[in-house]
């Protein structure tokens, strides 16, 4: 990998910026593309190089799909894309007059999921160490809270309000452990991250207490979200095993739902943002497309130059497939 993409992938790992790394792991020439070439795909900009006009495309589309939903992929473009098809392995057409083939593993490198601890209490403590052994950030909160009752936390403050802006697509998920303390303040305060998980470690009754004082200072449908008893049934007693419990909980929940960062990467390209070339079927993103043509009233969008001046040169032989789709 170049120096440079080197640097930027730290870069938005450092910011929590999601991106996907495409790396060209087998090729037939002739083609441009060679081993171990590299691209860093963000939902907004192509960086890097793993072939010409023919491959940056489908490796963009497939890109975003891996960030959509945090799974690698590996494929395939060659002229004929049946003979290469096996289990595993996503193919589609080269449409470079040159021939030769590529095959491209793409793999996402999302943001850490980020827990917000609400509270200084044993339980708190333990999720804030268990949530760093699974490699998540971590934030702690709580009036009295001191750095060394979190070590290895991201954030300890004595102000909710002062913990660090959520940037990006990282998930959030909350869990208020403060006992009696500032309850109802620490799920206001919660609730301001919109997280996907909120969490209090508190008795049925007195979970009762607090969601008739937070009834009408909060909607009631995020209200009905808070899960209490926190954490799954597994019979968990001491401090670190209730904090087990939520974490699995977290877990569970998480392989369910569609991540955060597919929900901002569907809303930045949604599917009406696509087209087909009428020439090789591959799908083409309207809004990053360079080679497009108008004719019989409509206006086309072609994966490569090549397509395009195909198409120029009998557009009635191609209308006629593109009127069939």
């Amino acid at each position: 990998m170049r120096p440079e993409l080197l640097h930027l992938a730290s870069e938005l790992a450092r910011r929590g910026e999601p991106f996907a790394l495409a790396t060209v792991v087998s090729r037939t020439p002739p083609i441009s593309a060679q081993l171990g070439d590299v691209a860093l795909v963000t939902r907004e900009a192509f960086h890097g190089w793993v072939g010409g006009s023919c491959t940056r495309p489908t490796v963009t589309a497939e890109a975003h799909k891996a960030l959509e939903d945090g799974q690698p992929r590996l494929v395939c473009l060659d002229p004929d894309p049946e003979s290469r098809r096996r289990p595993g392995l996503s193919v589609f057409p080269m449409t470079c007059h040159s021939g030769g083939s590529v095959e491209i593993h793409i793999q996402p490198v999302l943001p850490a999921p980020r827990l917000i601890v609400f509270g200084v209490a044993p339980t708190a403590r333990a999720l804030a160490r268990l949530a760093k052994a699974l490699g998540w950030e971590v934030w702690a909160a709580d009036p009295v809270a001191d750095p060394s009752a979190f070590p290895g936390a991201d954030a300890v403050v004595t102000d909710a309000r002062s913990l660090p802006e959520q940037h990006f697509a990282a998930a959030v998920y909350a869990v208020v452990a403060t006992q009696g303390q500032w309850d109802e303040d620490a799920v206001l305060a919660a609730a301001a991250y919109e997280p996907a998980y909120l969490a209090v470690v508190a008795s049925p009754k007195r979970f009762g207490e607090m969601r008739a004082l937070l009834a009408g200072r909060l909607p009631e449908p995020l209200l009905a979200r808070i899960r209490n008893p926190a954490g799954l049934d597994l019979g968990a007693r001491r401090p670190e095993e209730i904090a087990l419990s939520i974490l699995a909980q977290i877990v569970q929940e998480q392989r369910a739902a569609v991540p955060r960062v597919a929900l901002r990467v569907e809303a930045a390209a949604p599917a009406s943002g696509e087209a087909v070339d009428p020439v090789c079927g591959m799908t083409v993103r309207v809004a990053e497309a360079r080679h497009r043509a108008q004719q019989a009233g409509r206006e086309f969008y072609f994966c490569a130059a090549s397509c395009r001046e195909r198409f120029l040169a009998d557009p009635q032989r191609y209308l006629a497939v593109s009127g069939s789709r």
